[in-house]
């Protein structure tokens, strides 16, 4: 009886919020915030913070905690681990560990420091980069000499030794 009672009060309750509501003398319950009254300010001025203006509010947050074996798959995944290297080659010039088919990185430091002591020598003998003749360029070590088929090209001499991986030919 007391079931059918609760049920009848809650049906009337309803129907008088629907009624109130079409005549428009009933505003539905909506949220309030209240803030402390701030000494020193107005009331009709702004709050002095609003946090609802605020985006890290209105992030998304997860449902529920991730668990340390869910983590631990994730974190594991075949496709995220290091994949072994089966390309890699021992360099014939100096022993260090390189890919195949790529060449050595100590072994091109070794050659770009040349390169650069190269076109010093370059620069030093014709007095600047844009001096050069347009010709075919021969580098003569000390102990080496010039050769018949090198005739007609610009010949550099220097006092250093030939590097044994820079060739002669």
């Amino acid at each position: 009886m007391a079931g059918f009672l609760q049920r009848v009060a809650s049906s009337l309750l309803c129907v008088e919020a629907r009624l109130l509501q079409m005549l428009g003398l009933h505003h539905p319950p909506a949220p309030v915030l209240v803030f402390p009254a701030l000494s020193g300010l107005e009331q009709d001025s702004e709050p002095a913070i609003s946090f609802l203006d605020d985006p890290f509010l209105w992030m998304a947050a997860p449902k529920n905690r991730r668990t340390i074996e869910r983590n631990r798959d994730r974190r594991r995944n075949p496709q995220k681990m290091i994949k072994f290297r089966t390309n890699v080659d021992m360099c014939p010039e100096c022993g260090n560990l390189k890919l195949k088919h790529v060449l050595c990185g100590f072994c091109y430091d070794r050659v770009m420091d040349e390169t650069r002591k190269i076109r010093a020598l370059m620069a030093a003998q014709e007095g600047g980069p844009l001096r050069a003749p347009a010709m075919e360029t021969v580098v003569v070590y000390e102990g080496e000499n010039t050769s018949e088929t090198d005739a007609g090209k610009r010949i550099l001499e220097t006092k250093r030794k030939r590097p044994n991986w820079f060739t002669m030919h």
